[in-house]
């Protein structure tokens, strides 16, 4: 019994360069030499901070006391997880985001599917409604504080006026309701970007099962329960995740309509009070890597989101 005897294939060889051209090594990187300026500034702009930042979170370092500057250790992150103010503000960022993307992915369904439907100057009111995403966060602030909210001038205790005369109630709507104030101010900003993102998921709906429901006798309910609305779960999903992000983020509409107080300090805005009012270097900087480390957790589950749904989006097409 003879065995037989594999000869090893020879691997390809790389095929020389034409002579005269450069190699592919060199190609590729003056192709990508016009990108280096722009990285070496994303560099220096945000990653040398975030270091330095993090440097400074192992220093007991008050500004007020510049000599007594020493190493810490991890003792400034304990300090911030043991703090009660800190954790009194991670708990109203919880709860200020809970109900401010909640609140703006369901207005922004309803407006979603009212916007899919066909209708006179629809472009137009599209663009309105997509407007209040489009203002700058301060100036969003600024305008519910003086325009709507003011007890004296204000457009709400103006329209009670006008409804019910000299008797109507004239509420001071942010020392009333501090911290429901912020959130509507958030929600009126937050639910078109709510709304364009479930509005290009109805219109990526296949359109021939939807068809073939009304043609088994499905009702609009029943259409909406069984076939929209599993469809867009990734999109009820990348809004909830992204509103997440920057919302936890958030610190113009605390600034400017309360500045933290009656009980409406969340994180980023307690650790402006660190840093610049308290002089505690060392601990603000801990609280923001911190606040980083969990930014980054759930953009890392916002990409994946984004990347399941793409590739959905192409196995479908």
């Amino acid at each position: 019994m003879t065995t037989a005897v594999r000869t090893p294939t020879p691997r390809p060889k790389t095929p020389p360069a034409a002579p005269g051209r450069p190699p592919a090594r060199l190609r590729a990187w003056v192709t990508r030499a016009p990108l280096l300026p722009a990285l070496v500034f994303l560099i220096i702009v945000t990653q040398l901070p975030m270091v330095a930042t993090l440097v400074i979170s192992f220093l007991d370092w008050n500004a007020l006391y510049p000599e007594a500057r020493s190493f810490g250790g991890l003792g400034n992150y304990g300090e911030v997880l043991t703090d009660p103010d800190l954790r009194e503000s991670v708990l109203t960022t919880i709860l200020l985001t809970v109900v401010v993307v909640l609140a703006s992915l369901v207005l922004g369904l309803l407006i979603a599917l009212l916007l899919d439907r066909s209708f006179k100057g629809r472009g137009i009111v599209r663009t309105l409604l997509i407007a209040p995403f489009l203002v700058v966060p301060v100036a969003a602030a600024l305008l519910w504080k003086h325009v709507l909210y003011n007890p004296e001038y204000g457009l709400f205790n103006g329209a009670l006026h006008w409804l019910f005369g000299d008797s109507a109630p004239q509420p001071d709507w942010i020392a009333d309701m501090p911290l429901g104030a912020v959130q509507i101010s958030l929600i009126w900003q937050w639910t078109p970007f709510m709304m364009l993102i479930l509005l290009a998921g109805l219109q990526s709906r296949p359109s021939d099962a939807i068809e073939a429901a009304r043609i088994d006798g499905a009702d609009a309910w029943q259409i909406f329960r069984f076939i929209t609305l599993p469809h867009l779960r990734r999109y009820l999903e990348l809004g909830a995740l992204l509103g997440t992000v920057y919302i936890v983020q958030n610190f113009d509409a605390v600034f400017t309509l309360t500045s933290g107080g009656l009980g409406t300090a969340n994180l980023p805005y307690t650790i402006y009070q660190t840093f610049y009012q308290g002089h505690e270097y060392g601990v603000a900087s801990a609280a923001g890597v911190l606040v980083v480390i969990g930014s980054l957790i759930i953009a890392t589950v916002a990409l994946r989101v984004v990347s399941s749904l793409f590739r959905e989006e192409g196995y479908a097409s």
